[in-house]
């Protein structure tokens, strides 16, 4: 009797085992989009980067553990206080695994505190502030896309090598501006060049009269906007306007993306000097993805978009990869496999959360050398990741001590 009844437990064991699979498998894996769908980044990730998301979720086989993928998304208004209470809720009381995108820094540091609470994976693919996997890292967080100090490098120093001596910032007035500001600045110092002074301006500003009238009175050879996105395209349309650079200055978009010279127009951006991270026409591998998400979305991707993407795929495939959702479980395997998909070839995920990769310096081509639509870039350089990203050293991460 004693050992039937000991068969009857094992038996009734290992039955459960099968019935109530672990917390890893028992609901769906969720991934959540903090983006910006209404106002000045709408066009760089917005709805692009949920179905940039999407199509990861798709490309992987829309299943993990058994169960189908879920993904939610939600505006921020761009405000922090707004990021955190959806990130709470969906942290707390919607079962959401991974939130990825946030559009400005101020909303991904303010994210990054909670995750941090929660120990959640959160992966910033549209916000900038080098501060992200600098004096802010965390073991939770992931930088995917660019940052203040990549393109302020990679821009910043090419064009004080061609004459670019002088500069004055118009600067967005929040962390993002103000980490695009002092990274510049810092490399045209370096460089031999001087600042000569920077005006702020809210963010979302739609009349550039008065901060362009400073700029223009500094004698600066080169304007620097500390911005992005409507803030960029306003800031030149204004600026050609008031015949800046038929007077001799010149404009550095720091920070720009594909998506403001298409609403540009060739004719405004001819001769910007661009740094980004991905251009639909590189290669196979991203004219394969670029028209793909042109057929969904019908727009080229800017590079928050593909980026999105990738860093989706890149979490899912190290969730499989890990068998579990465990978050330090799950960063780790980030950190191990590499990143190769229509985004970079040679990516990888450094310990402060910086993911590396090349950067590449273009130039926006005149009207009559574009073949069509979106054919708006020329490749000046590839500059390899140790060059674009601050050495792991310099970065004052926490994490490293």
């Amino acid at each position: 009797m004693y050992r039937i009844a000991r068969a009857a437990l094992a038996a009734g064991l290992l039955s459960a085992l099968f019935i109530n699979p672990s917390p890893a498998q028992q609901t769906p894996l969720k991934i959540g989009v903090l983006s910006d769908f209404s106002s000045v980044y709408s066009d760089i990730g917005g709805m692009g980067n949920v179905e940039a998301t999407r199509m990861a979720i798709e490309d992987f086989g829309g299943q993990m553990f058994g169960k189908p993928i879920d993904m939610v998304s939600a505006d921020v208004l761009n405000k922090p206080d707004v990021a955190s209470t959806i990130a709470r809720k969906w942290w707390e009381t919607e079962g959401v695994d991974m939130i990825i995108d946030l559009p400005t820094s101020a909303t991904a540091l303010a994210v990054m505190e909670l995750s941090k609470q929660y120990e959640k994976i959160m992966i910033v693919t549209d916000a900038a502030s080098s501060d992200i996997t600098g004096k802010s890292c965390s073991p939770y967080t992931a930088h995917w896309t660019y940052d203040t100090y990549a393109n302020a490098h990679t821009d910043g120093s090419a064009i004080v090598k061609h004459g670019g001596a002088t500069w004055f910032f118009l600067t967005a007035d929040y962390v993002f501006g103000h980490s695009v500001e002092r990274d510049t600045g810092d490399v045209v110092k370096a460089a031999g060049g001087k600042v000569l002074g920077s005006v702020k301006h809210p963010l979302n500003t739609a009349d550039f009269s008065s901060f362009l009238l400073q700029a223009q009175a500094s004698k600066a050879k080169i304007i620097g906007l500390a911005n992005g996105g409507g803030d960029t395209i306003n800031a030149i349309k204004q600026a050609g306007e008031f015949g800046i650079v038929a007077g001799g200055q010149n404009l550095a978009a720091i920070v720009m993306f594909i998506s403001d010279v298409h609403s540009l127009g060739l004719k405004l951006a001819q001769g910007l000097i661009i740094t980004e991270a991905y251009y639909w026409d590189l290669n196979d591998k991203t004219r394969a993805f670029g028209k793909r998400f042109l057929e969904r979305v019908k727009r080229m991707p800017t590079m928050n978009q593909a980026a999105t993407y990738s860093a989706t795929l890149h979490y899912l495939k190290a969730v499989q990869a890990a068998g579990t959702r465990d978050t330090k479980t799950v960063m780790a395997k980030m950190r191990e496999l590499p990143v190769r998909d229509a985004f970079t070839d040679n990516g990888s995920l450094r310990e402060d959360g910086r993911m590396v990769h090349s950067m590449y310096l273009f130039q926006v081509k005149k009207p009559e050398e574009s073949r069509g639509p979106w054919d708006y870039y020329k490749l000046l350089a590839e500059v390899p990741a140790d060059q674009a990203f601050r050495p792991l050293k310099d970065g004052g991460c926490p994490l490293l001590k």
